[in-house]
């Protein structure tokens, strides 16, 4: 009897990753091969976005694909939640369900495509870190679903529901896995990974028989003993952020916060439901770089936000110059159906929006060129990500895989992906580095 195949399309964020290697794992263990081709399978799972318009009709075009080349198509992740809409344009789609609905997906795989061999554990092996969909020297580390935050642009929550933390044991216990098997970066994801525990009362769980609690901070003092690098993302500003920073100047975790600030007006933050007292950010920034001079800050921007004024653009621009942080993405506002921007006033017409993006990208760039510029002659610790016939890409602990800058070792081809070097800068641009080993 021949193993059933299927193949997976995973679309979206980092958490949607790491649904989809749920999903395949668990398939694996069920019996199923799983295939890299159309032809080559016997139904195909789509695991979609379902965030802003772009994303969505990214989904939309791969489920009719799907369609049009295999036959048999079961969909799932945060688009899923608009089961109706995508019966209605795509009929033949055999299951449609939600956002980490990983029992669903494999009870439909299941009941369409069912497993007349038997898993035998003892010749169908799957690794005990799980099946991965990233590089083997870096993987992502999920500690948390959904999210508590009602940010008016926004529809997570919608999609994901409200925050639920996994037991500290579980994922200490996962991050040891991963470990073994090779990673030498982990990089906590979560929708707000500095509300951690919040839902439990932050929790006393167990881990090696030891008291641990669910609380951001004794994560990172547990994953900092691993001796890998640990990077964290989604991280809110909130005060208790700033006993994570001793852990950062000590070398126990990268020395590196993804936070996504948004905007720079106190204004707009409040129409966004988010923070806006700026000044305390900025102040914190402050105290965080004068505890960690090493910090590396990135963030994300939005430009055009419904009743975005040129007074509440130049706040913004104030903001970024005064925080000089290193990474950062800008996006133009777009309405995301069921979000409560939508209904705010002072729309921001498209050449407007494209003009203040051309403006925000322009600022930092200056801001992120000097700041690399800066590094030439330095020393730094680097990752390889990729190797070809001009020589090696990798990454410094500043730059995250897919998001960030990159280093490159021109003529090393001897390199393998996962080798951890040193490094001496001699050429930085805009966004990337030039450096040779030493």
């Amino acid at each position: 009897m021949s193993d059933k195949k299927v193949g997976l399309i995973s679309l979206g964020c980092p958490k949607a990753l790491v649904d989809s290697e749920r999903i395949i794992t668990q398939l694996k263990i069920d019996g199923y091969d799983i295939v890299p081709t159309y032809d080559d399978a016997d139904i195909v799972v789509v695991n979609t976005c379902g965030f802003i318009d772009e994303a969505k009709q990214e989904s939309l075009d791969a489920i009719g694909e799907a369609i049009a080349e295999n036959g048999k198509v079961i969909v799932t992740g945060c688009k899923g939640n608009e089961a109706e809409k995508i019966k209605d344009l795509h009929p033949n789609v055999l299951s449609v369900t939600g956002a980490h609905a990983y029992e669903e997906v494999v009870g439909a795989v299941h009941q369409f495509v069912p497993q007349e061999k038997k898993h035998d554990p003892f010749t169908d092996l799957v690794p005990d870190q799980g099946i991965k969909l990233t590089p083997r020297h870096y993987s992502y580390l999920k500690i948390s679903e959904g999210c508590n935050h009602r940010c008016s642009f926004c529809i997570i929550p919608s999609l994901r529901g409200d925050l639920v933390s996994r037991p500290i044991g579980d994922v200490l216990d996962e991050a040891e896995r991963l470990v073994r098997a090779g990673t030498n970066e982990l990089l906590v994801i979560s929708q707000d990974t500095s509300a951690y525990g919040v839902d439990t009362k932050y929790r006393t769980g167990f881990w090696q028989g030891r008291p641990v609690k669910t609380r951001m901070q004794e994560l990172c003092e547990e994953l900092g003993n691993m001796g890998v690098w640990v990077r964290l993302h989604y991280v809110y500003p909130y005060p208790h952020v700033d006993n994570i920073i001793p852990l950062m100047a000590e070398g126990k975790i990268l020395p590196y916060l993804d936070i996504p600030l948004q905007h720079g007006s106190p204004k707009v933050l409040k129409a966004m439901k988010r923070p806006a007292a700026t000044e305390n950010t900025l102040e914190r920034i402050k105290r965080w770089r004068e505890t960690c001079p090493d910090l590396t800050l990135r963030s994300t921007f939005i430009v055009g936000f419904p009743g975005e004024t040129e007074q509440d653009f130049e706040e913004l621009l104030s903001f970024i110059d005064e925080a000089q942080l290193d990474r950062v993405g800008c996006f133009k506002y777009s309405p995301v159906e069921g979000a409560t921007a939508n209904e705010l006033p002072g729309s921001v017409p498209d050449e407007v929006k494209q003009e203040r993006f051309e403006r925000f990208m322009e600022a930092q760039q200056k801001i992120s060129t000097a700041k690399l510029k800066a590094k030439i002659g330095k020393t730094l610790e680097v990752v390889v990500d990729e190797v070809d016939e001009e020589g090696a890409i990798a990454r410094s602990q500043a730059d995250a895989p897919e998001i960030d800058g990159l280093v490159y070792l021109n003529g090393e081809t001897e390199l393998q992906p996962g080798d951890v070097l040193n490094a001496k800068v001699f050429q930085s641009d805009e966004y990337d580095l030039w450096a040779e080993p030493v």
